[in-house]
């Protein structure tokens, strides 16, 4: 039987010109965050699937690639549950590691950390544009800031990475898991319900007041909650009036100082930001981890159609591994997503060596060749990228193929003509 040539579903083979892209936006990233303050790490693509399964994650959970045990310790015979056969699995994303990681070198770390973490995660989702099985994710992350400032640091470090990749006029929506927790109570919702009511929330985008009007009263709750609820989102607006709106609204179920620091931080990055784009305060988002437990944002991208990043501070996180919670909050940008749009865009690298190409006639003798190397050697050292090949029957074909990988130059050489 045949082998096969084509990658597994939800994965993909990575041609030159986008792993050109790729190896620029990373070492943009590193050079960007850098500036900002941020270390790179790394941790194994492979945890514990207690971990993974610590209820942290959210949907994320039901996509893990899990790992059966390993020689010994793998007893299929006598196994009776999946926890006799799986002790750990392909990490869903980067945040659950970093945790880990953070709880066990915090000793060796300085305080707050500031973190930048690239690497691949995998979760068994439904492949579809700008989404796949695995992918890159690219996170920072503040731990041990419990202000704003870890919040104000992460947006402007990354908007200002979106500015040098070229993206402009997007937005980054922002809102606070204390404020959509308020905001159900104050209509009277039961508290065991929020998750429910904050799942049809999430499709307001798509299905409109209405829509969630309508699914809100098929679950059952009362007609009374509904009109409280959704009458808040017609009276608010995306601004700083509307966090100002809510702050009054929400004064009986909501601390005022979580309003206060979601104006300072929407004034703090509109005041100093250095791209072109837009904060909005958005009362619908949000983000569907359950680990947030305060500000959380995404950003929006029009020529996407949907999100291309986001984050949020997870504070209860690390206390899951020491048993004492530690601050935390970060930012993850969609990194295919990114890559995707910046290729559909035909975008080309700035500041690329000039690429040469020497085409080598057939069966050039050893002491020509070697004069070849040496003018090539010197080309190299002067900046220039040359690449060497043997001279192809259809030429003209040939120098077409290598235009496309950006190829803007060509030496010919002859044997009798050197």
């Amino acid at each position: 039987m045949a082998l096969k040539k084509k990658p597994v579903t939800g994965m993909k083979d990575i041609l030159p010109k986008e792993m050109e892209i790729r190896n620029y936006v990373m070492n943009m990233i590193r050079e960007t965050y850098g500036k900002f303050g941020f270390s790179s790490i790394e941790t194994p693509c492979v945890e514990h699937i207690e971990n993974l399964s610590s209820k942290q994650g959210g949907e994320n959970e039901k996509l893990i690639f899990k790992i059966l045990k390993r020689g010994e310790k793998l007893k299929l015979e006598s196994a009776k549950e999946e926890a006799d056969l799986v002790d750990s699995g392909l990490r869903y994303d980067l945040t659950v590691p970093l945790s880990r990681y953070y709880s066990n070198h915090a000793n060796e770390l300085p305080a707050p950390f500031k973190a930048l973490q690239m690497g691949n995660v995998w979760r068994a989702d439904r492949p579809q544009r700008g989404r796949f099985r695995q992918f890159m994710q690219c996170d920072i992350d503040i731990l041990g800031e419990p202000t704003y400032l870890a919040e104000i640091e992460l947006v402007l470090a990354t908007t200002t990475l979106l500015g040098k990749l070229d993206f402009h006029n997007f937005t980054i929506r922002i809102n606070d898991r204390k404020i959509l927790k308020a905001m159900a109570q104050y209509s009277g919702f039961p508290a065991e319900s929020f998750d429910t009511v904050f799942i049809i929330l999430d499709k307001m985008d798509k299905i409109g007041l209405e829509g969630v009007s309508a699914e809100l009263e098929k679950e059952g709750f009362a007609r009374e909650s509904i009109d409280t609820y959704l009458g808040m989102f017609r009276e608010i607006t995306s601004d700083i009036q509307g966090v100002r709106y809510i702050k009054e609204k929400l004064k009986d179920v909501l601390d005022p100082k979580v309003a206060e620091d979601l104006e300072t931080i929407i004034a703090s990055v509109d005041a100093v930001k250095s791209a072109d784009f837009k904060i909005s305060f958005d009362p619908t988002l949000v983000r569907g981890m359950s680990y947030y437990t305060g500000p959380i944002f995404e950003i929006a991208m029009d020529e996407f159609g949907g999100s291309v990043g986001g984050g949020g501070r997870y504070d209860e996180m690390i206390g899951k591994f020491t048993g004492q919670n530690t601050s935390a909050c970060g930012f993850s940008i969609g990194f295919e997503r990114i890559v995707m749009l910046l290729l559909e865009r035909g975008y080309e690298v700035p500041g690329t060596s000039e690429k040469k190409a020497y085409l080598i006639e057939k069966n050039m003798p050893a002491d020509k060749l070697l004069t070849i190397l040496k003018q090539a050697e010197e080309e190299r050292r002067n900046g220039t990228q040359v690449t060497i090949s043997i001279m192809k029957k259809n030429k003209k074909f040939q120098k077409e193929q290598m235009m496309t990988e950006g190829y803007t130059e060509f030496v010919e050489f002859f044997r009798d003509k050197l």
